[in-house]
């Protein structure tokens, strides 16, 4: 019996350890072999063992009529997940590639702004992004014209000049609050579209729950504790001249 036992173990154990170096280790299969198991692996949710399938599709077959698609499948399945930048990554290839008429690169265009969109949850933490994403959308409208994601864009577009206009505010105040006077005109003076009637443009609301550690944009819960005194580093720091050379006179008489 004992032996039995042992056996059973032993033959299960080669078994399991059988099976995953198995899995570890394939290679030198057919393309739909790769494609069907990066699709399984996406269904899933395991989008890591879904780039090794995607890679061993590439390494194996970098000519096959599939890997196309599969490039678009893992772009999206990266942006479904809210990994934008492997979307983008995929997306990127995908243009340099594969697309090889204007219809395609249009589509792979339209994806990478909604991923850049799509991951500016909380625009005033990601400056360069959005300057990026509005570059973008401004070129797709321009070269696209006629694009059946042209009012889509239009609206992202629109969303993003907000989103700058309200970051600029915000960083102005920031500045003026550290007493930056002049960096703070600097984003004051920055130039608004001149097409939205910003009177009607409501300012967003920041959560209580946000607010309570980052503020709203224009202040902060723990202003009351910084002193209400010029900064001593600030190399901006403007004084009332006449007042100075008040100073001075009184000094010298």
């Amino acid at each position: 019996m004992k032996i039995t036992k042992y056996i059973l173990l032993t033959a299960t154990l080669l078994l399991f350890f059988g099976g995953c170096s198995k899995d570890l280790d394939e290679y030198n299969k057919p393309a739909l072999y790769w494609y069907s198991k990066m699709v399984a692996s996406i269904s899933e949710g395991d989008l890591d063992r879904a780039d090794n399938y995607y890679s061993s599709l590439q390494g194996e077959h970098i000519g096959s009529p599939l890997l196309p698609e599969a490039t678009l499948i893992m772009a999206l399945a990266h942006m479904y997940n809210e990994e934008y930048l492997l979307s983008e990554h995929y997306l990127d290839e995908y243009m340099k590639r594969f697309a090889s008429n204007e219809s395609d690169k249009e589509e792979a265009e339209f994806l990478k702004i909604k991923a850049k969109y799509l991951s500016l949850p909380n625009p005033r933490r990601d400056q360069a992004l959005i300057n990026e994403a509005i570059i973008e959308a401004k070129n797709f409208k321009r070269n696209y014209p006629n694009s059946m994601h042209y009012y889509t864009v239009d609206s992202m577009l629109t969303r993003l000049l907000l989103a700058k206009a309200v970051l600029n505010d915000a960083v102005a105040s920031l500045y003026e609050r550290i007493d930056k006077p002049k960096a703070a005109k600097f984003y004051l003076q920055k130039e608004d579209e001149k097409w939205i009637d910003w009177s009607e443009v409501e300012r967003a609301q920041t959560p209580w729950y946000r607010a309570w550690f980052e503020g709203d944009g224009t202040s902060s819960w723990y202003a009351f504790l910084i002193p209400d005194t010029q900064s001593v580093v600030s190399r901006n720091s403007v004084q009332d001249l006449n007042e100075t050379n008040n100073r001075g006179e009184d000094e010298t008489k």
